[in-house]
């Protein structure tokens, strides 16, 4: 995998005129966006990252986490979703897969719909639809805020950023859109996640039509780090191939 570059890029809300978010891509070959969970920052995805040698890596950092500053408020899930495309925008891709990891899962699903054209692929990883979904273990979801890949804590997010990342999702749902997603959709989860709770994968895979759910037997939450990295990998490497087989034959 090549170095990592770094870069900055500028939202495109109008109501956060010169909002800076840092981002970083890495590698080379067909591109991949992953946005992140609550309060994590990119390099939580190194692990992950090194097992995707033939790929590029898109990551960035939400507003309020790591290198992008807290805005003034809480911005919307389709805001978030508007940065998103315009890391896109700023990486000088027309279109990729995107993967939301938990909360960024949130982010993805809002992506795949507002701007579909920028979606190759869609990938969701232990996520939910928001409201409506099944709580996790209020203990857990404490727990995993703020660990890093070795032990030793990540800087932690502000805590206003936090607040308004836990504020985004609060009211949002993606149930009234789900069935009109088109993107060829993975839906994968831990069969031990009492974060999010499998039973919202099985929810999502439900309602996007022609989604592939992918169990991973005996992992929890966290699929950034260790075995469940690797995991997590081997289903991206091979669904994507999947998808853009499928696709060449329906466009011959």
């Amino acid at each position: 995998m090549s170095p990592s570059r770094s870069t900055f890029v500028k939202s495109h809300l109008l109501c956060l005129s010169g909002q800076r978010i840092t981002m970083s891509i890495q590698g080379e070959g067909d591109p991949l966006l992953v946005i992140n969970g609550l309060s994590r920052p990119m390099q939580s995805w190194d692990p992950f990252a090194s097992e995707l040698p033939g790929r590029t890596v898109i990551s960035f950092d939400a507003p309020g986490i790591g290198g992008s500053p807290t805005p003034l408020r809480p911005l919307l899930i389709s805001e978030l979703a508007t940065i998103a495309v315009a890391v896109l925008d700023t990486a000088e891709l027309e279109q990729a897969d995107i993967l939301g990891y938990s909360h960024g899962g949130a982010i993805a699903q809002q992506l795949a719909h507002d701007a579909p054209g920028r979606v190759g692929g869609l990938i969701l990883a232990a996520t939910s639809c928001g409201v409506g979904a099944t709580p996790g273990v209020t203990a857990d979801v404490i727990r995993h805020l703020g660990r890093s890949l070795d032990g030793k804590p990540w800087p932690l997010p502000d805590p206003l950023g936090l607040l308004w990342q836990t504020l985004a999702v609060a009211n949002w749902s993606s149930i009234p859109f789900l069935g009109s997603i088109k993107a060829p959709t993975l839906i994968v989860c831990g069969s031990r996640d009492s974060v999010v709770p499998p039973s919202n994968s099985h929810v999502l895979a439900r309602r996007i039509p022609n989604a592939t759910l992918v169990m991973l037997p005996g992992r929890g939450h966290d699929l950034q780090r260790g075995d469940s990295a690797k995991a997590l990998a081997r289903a991206v490497n091979r669904f994507s191939p999947a998808r853009r087989a499928v696709q060449r034959l329906a466009a011959g």
